[in-house]
C-alpha cells in the first residue's frame, strides 16, 4: 500500500507521518517511511531539493522549479518507492507528485491543465493508494515554523525560495489541497491538525488507515477531531484577556512549548504570571519571549534566568538602551557574545562602543556588524571597512539598516553583486534610489522582503506596493505595523477578511481608539476560536493598556508647576 502525506509547510505532516510508521512497525506491517525523521531517503533527492529552497535563485522560473520538483520525487520514486512496493512494504511518503500540483497551480498559477501530463510522466502510472492532507490554519502553521526555528537557532535570514514569496503562498497552496481532495474523496482523507491531542488524532489516523489495509470500507472523507471546550458567548474586546487564555490552556497539554512563545512579547500582569508557570520547565523560550518588553516584571525575570539562558536574554535585549542593558549585557558577554553584540542596533553610547571593541578584539566582527544597523559616525564606518575586506559583505549590508545618507547607498551599490538580499534588509523604512530599485526589481521575486522593507514608510510608491501585494500576502499589513494614516486603515479593513490575524497584529503600539475597537470586534466575530487571532487581538490591548498606564505615570512623576507669586505694593 502506498499512502502520501500532504499539507502545506508547519502542518505537521511529518510528525504525523512518522507516527503512523511507527504505530504501523508495532503492529507487525513492513513499513519503509520515503523521508524518514524528515529526510529524504535519495541522496540524490536531497541536493535537488537543495536547489528549489536556495533563496539565492530567485530568478528561478515557477516553471523551472516544478521541473526540478518532479525530478525529486521522480528520483525517489524510482530509488525508494516502487522497490518498497515491490518488496510487499506499506511504503509512506512526505510529500509527493500532489504538492507540485498545489505548489506550482495553486501557489504559483500555473495552469493545471499544463500541470497533469507532466505529474502522470513522473509518476509511471503509480499513485498512492491514499493520500492524507492534514490540514491547519495558516496562521498556526506559521506560529509552529517560527517556534521551530527558535528551538533549532535558525535565522530568518534562512528562509527558502517559497519563504520569500510570503505567507499568501501557503494560504493558495492549502486551497489548492483542498480542491484536490474535493475531486477525488474516495483516495483522499483529510486530518484537521489546528488543537486536538496528538495522540487522539494518532489513533484515528492509525484506525482508518488500518482499515484500509485490511480491505475494510471506509467512507470517512475528514476527521475532525471534537472541538476544544470553549466558553459559551461571543468574544469582545471586554474579555479577549480570558477567551485568550482559555484558548492558551487547551494548546498548553499538546503543545507546552508553542503555549510559551505565543506569550511572547505580551506585557501586564497576566502575560507575566503565565511565564512564571514555564520557567522552570522552559528557561530559554521564555527568556525570548522577554524581547520587546521594558516593565519590571521583564527585568527581574531577566535576571532570574540570567544563569539559565544567557543567550537568550541577551537576545531579549534587543532594541534596549541604558545603564540597565549595557550591564545585563556585559555581564552575558562571556556566555552569549554574539547574541550581546547583535543586540546593540541603534545603540551609539560609549558603553555599547566600549562591548563593540571588546568584541573585535575578541574575533567577533561578524556579530559586531550585526549589531551595528542604526548606527552613524566615523567609528561605524571603520568597522563597515574592516568587514568589506574581510568579505563579510551581507553582515555589512545589514549593518547600513535606517542609514539613509549617501555614503551609506553607495556602499549598497557596491554590496548589491555580492548579496542583495542582505541589501533588501537592511533597507527598512528607507527611502534612497537603491532601495526603491531593489524593490521594483524584487518585488515579484522576494515579496515578503520587499513588503517588511517598506515598514513605517508612507511614500505613494510604498502605498502603490502595498495595495498591489496585499491580495497576495499577509507581509503589506504587516509593513503599517503601528501606522494611523488613513491609508493603512483602508489596507487593514479591506483585507480583514483574508489577513485577520495579521490586521489585527498591525495594531500594535497605537491607541485603542473607536476605530480600532471596531475593527477588533470585526475580526473576532468571524474567528472566535482562531488562537493567532486571539493573540494578536490580546497583544493589541495590553500594549495599549501598557502605554497608557506609563503615559499616565510620567505625567504624575512631572514636578508640579508652582504659579508665580505675586508682589504686593505697600
Amino acid at each position: 500500500m502506498f499512502i502520501d502525506f500532504e499539507g502545506i509547510d508547519g502542518s505537521g505532516k511529518t510528525t504525523l507521518s512518522n507516527l503512523l510508521a511507527g504505530r504501523l512497525k508495532k503492529l507487525g506491517y513492513r513499513v519503509a517511511h520515503a523521508r524518514e525523521g524528515g529526510e529524504l531517503r535519495s541522496s540524490t533527492a536531497r541536493r535537488v531539493r537543495e536547489l528549489t529552497r536556495d533563496a539565492r535563485l530567485l530568478e528561478m522560473s515557477p516553471r523551472a522549479e516544478f521541473f526540478l520538483n518532479l525530478a525529486r520525487d521522480a528520483q525517489q520514486l524510482e530509488e525508494v518507492v516502487a522497490p518498497a512496493l515491490s518488496r510487499g512494504e506499506v511504503c509512506i511518503t512526505d510529500r509527493y507528485l500532489y504538492s507540485q500540483l498545489a505548489l506550482s497551480g495553486g501557489g504559483r498559477g500555473l495552469p493545471m491543465s499544463e500541470l497533469r501530463p507532466a505529474c502522470e510522466l513522473a509518476s509511471q502510472g503509480l499513485w498512492p493508494d491514499l493520500v492524507i492532507l492534514v490540514d491547519v490554519d495558516p496562521d498556526l502553521a506559521r506560529w509552529r515554523k517560527r517556534l521551530g526555528k527558535a528551538l533549532t537557532n535558525k535565522s530568518e535570514a534562512g528562509d527558502s525560495r517559497k519563504g520569500m514569496v510570503g505567507a499568501g503562498l501557503a494560504v493558495r497552496v492549502r486551497e489548492s489541497f483542498l480542491a484536490l481532495a474535493k475531486e477525488d474523496p474516495r483516495r483522499w482523507l483529510i486530518i484537521e491538525n489546528n488543537d486536538a491531542p496528538l495522540h487522539v488524532l494518532e489513533q484515528r489516523l492509525v484506525d482508518a488507515v488500518v482499515a484500509r489495509l485490511e480491505g475494510r470500507d471506509t467512507p470517512v472523507q475528514r476527521i475532525v477531531p471534537a472541538p476544544a471546550s470553549v466558553p459559551v458567548g461571543p468574544v469582545e474586546v471586554e474579555n479577549v484577556e480570558a477567551r485568550f487564555f482559555q484558548a492558551l490552556d487547551t494548546v498548553e497539554p499538546r503543545e507546552p512549548a508553542l503555549a510559551v512563545w505565543m506569550l511572547g512579547g505580551l506585557p501586564g500582569l497576566a502575560a507575566h504570571q503565565r511565564r512564571l508557570e514555564f520557567v522552570e520547565r522552559f528557561p530559554a523560550l521564555t527568556a525570548r519571549g522577554l524581547q520587546g518588553l521594558d516593565d519590571e516584571p521583564a527585568w527581574t525575570l531577566r535576571e532570574v534566568l540570567a544563569p539559565l539562558a544567557p543567550a537568550q536574554v541577551a537576545a531579549s535585549l534587543l532594541g534596549q538602551t541604558g545603564a540597565r542593558a549595557a550591564m545585563l549585557r556585559e555581564r552575558l558577554y562571556a556566555q552569549a557574545p554574539a547574541e550581546a553584540l547583535q543586540g546593540l542596533k541603534g545603540d551609539s553610547s560609549p558603553q555599547a562602543w566600549a562591548l563593540r571593541e571588546r568584541g573585535v578584539r575578541d574575533g567577533k566582527l561578524s556579530d559586531v556588524l550585526l549589531g551595528l544597523s542604526g548606527v552613524d559616525g566615523e567609528e561605524s564606518w571603520v568597522v563597515r571597512e574592516a568587514g568589506m575586506q574581510r568579505g563579510l559583505y551581507a553582515e555589512v549590508a545589514r549593518s547600513l539598516g535606517g542609514l539613509s545618507d549617501a555614503r551609506s547607498d553607495a556602499l549598497r551599490e557596491a554590496l548589491l553583486p555580492h548579496d542583495r538580499l542582505a541589501v533588501l534588509r537592511g533597507t527598512q523604512g528607507l527611502d534612497t534610489p537603491v532601495a526603491r530599485g531593489l524593490r521594483e526589481a524584487l518585488a515579484d521575486k522576494a515579496t515578503k522582503l520587499v513588503m517588511r522593507s517598506l515598514t513605517g514608510l508612507a511614500t505613494e510608491e510604498a502605498w502603490a506596493l502595498r495595495e498591489r501585494c496585499a491580495p497576495k500576502t499577509k507581509e503589506a499589513l504587516d509593513s503599517v505595523d503601528g501606522m494611523n494614516d488613513p491609508r493603512a486603515w483602508r489596507l487593514r479593513v479591506t483585507h480583514a477578511s483574508r489577513w485577520p490575524a495579521t490586521v489585527l497584529s498591525s495594531l500594535k503600539g497605537l491607541p485603542l481608539g473607536p476605530e480600532a475597537r471596531v475593527l477588533i470586534q470585526r475580526v473576532l466575530e468571524t474567528h472566535p476560536r482562531k488562537l493567532p487571532a486571539l493573540r494578536n487581538a490580546y497583544a493589541v490591548i495590553a500594549t495599549a493598556a501598557a502605554l497608557d498606564t506609563r503615559a499616565t505615570q510620567a505625567r504624575a512623576s512631572r514636578p508640579a508647576v508652582e504659579a508665580p507669586t505675586q508682589q504686593v505694593e505697600l
